[in-house]
């Protein structure tokens, strides 16, 4: 068991990353708490429900259902739940808990943060993408057809529950995804987590218990680390998007249909690491030890149909553009990285062609686009 604390000026929460967390959800109920709602998909229910149910007793509160994937993270899910609680009664005092993958921590906090001006939550996310990165920190939102989380606000939950035991039945891609973020994790703050991937690769891809268990810990100590320094990310927490203005510029330029965040976001690492490496900023061996990381926990899907020059004119819709000045995180050294902007348009597009070109090999082919 590991538990950690994020506190911010807005709240103070526990993040408890436990083999059986689930069952401890009646801890962190308010005795003041009205209607419970728990907010899930069909998916996420029909593995796992019966945990959650188990915890709460067999009843006492009310299940709804988004729909799943990214092309439907959208404001009217959001809606239309809202009308639902309204209808079911619930009011200020009610609790959501909200149960799955990182588009549902993220529209259930959404749902939370807005219903009669905000609601508490309680998040337990059930992919490992979510566990190490989505359903900490506060974050919520809705995408836009134009643009990846446009819509969303800062809403940080009564606490997190991160339970492993709900991983052996994710599929093999949504596991991977999640293992992109972790080397997100290790490369902007965490040599020693980086060298644990590289090494322990097979046991990783393994799905070792012990290996998983401390990935994700460290990744989760991190994340409350930066969350904790710097909430609303204007300073610190901006590191956290390694990999995520070139990423979300791709999951936008294909619709949200094509790859999984963590996918995109590993592309994204790859643009970011060439254009770092063509800076001057990021020395050739640490810049082939990430591309080597990146490479060794693929496949992700080809990019057949993209272009450099349209994804570029999507980072000026990314919600990190700030009067037209796209920002980049970039690393310098593996635990190490820097903000940057300004940077000439052809430079950031030849970074992207290289990635796109790296993901036209054969290593990438076994993801069907």
């Amino acid at each position: 068991m590991a538990e950690f604390e994020v506190t911010t000026p807005a709240a103070r929460y526990p993040v408890v990353v436990e083999r059986g967390a689930i069952s401890r959800i009646p801890e962190f109920v308010p005795e003041s708490c009205g209607k419970l709602f728990v907010v899930s998909t069909g998916d996420v229910w029909k593995l796992h429900g019966e945990r959650v149910s188990d915890a709460l007793g067999g009843g006492g509160f009310d299940v709804l259902f988004l729909p799943g994937g990214e092309e439907n993270k959208r404001f009217a899910p959001v809606e239309e739940l809202a009308e639902r609680l309204v209808e079911l009664g619930a009011d200020r005092s009610s609790l959501i808990v909200a149960f799955g993958g990182g588009i549902v921590t993220d529209m259930a906090g959404f749902l939370a943060a807005i219903f009669m001006r905000g609601i508490p939550v309680i998040q337990i996310p059930t992919t490992l993408l979510a566990q190490v990165d989505a359903g900490v920190g506060g974050k919520t939102g809705v995408n836009l057809a134009i643009g990846k989380n446009l819509i969303g606000s800062f809403h940080q939950p009564l606490a997190v529950l991160v339970d492993p035991e709900v991983l052996p039945s994710l599929p093999e891609r949504e596991y991977r995804a999640g293992l992109y973020e972790i080397i997100k994790a290790g490369v902007i703050a965490e040599e020693r987590l980086f060298d644990f991937l590289v090494e322990n690769r097979e046991r990783v891809l393994a799905r070792d218990q012990a290996a998983v268990e401390h990935i994700i810990a460290e990744s989760v100590r991190l994340k409350c680390e930066v969350v904790s320094a710097d909430e609303h990310e204007k300073g610190l927490r901006r590191i956290l998007n390694f990999g995520h203005t070139f990423g979300h510029a791709l999951e936008a330029e294909t619709r949200y249909s094509r790859f999984l965040h963590g996918e995109a976001v590993a592309w994204g690492m790859r643009a970011a690491t060439h254009l770092a490496l063509m800076l001057g900023i990021l020395a050739r061996v640490p810049g082939e030890q990430i591309l080597g990381a990146i490479s060794s926990y693929g496949p992700i899907p080809m990019m057949a149909g993209i272009n450099a020059k349209a994804l570029a004119a999507r980072m000026l819709n990314d919600k990190k553009t700030i009067q037209k000045r796209v920002h980049f995180v970039l690393p310098v050294r593996i635990g190490a990285v820097q903000v940057h902007a300004d940077i000439p348009e052809m430079m950031v597009r030849n970074a992207m062609e290289r990635a796109i070109d790296e993901t036209r090999s054969a290593e990438f082919d076994e993801v069907s686009a």
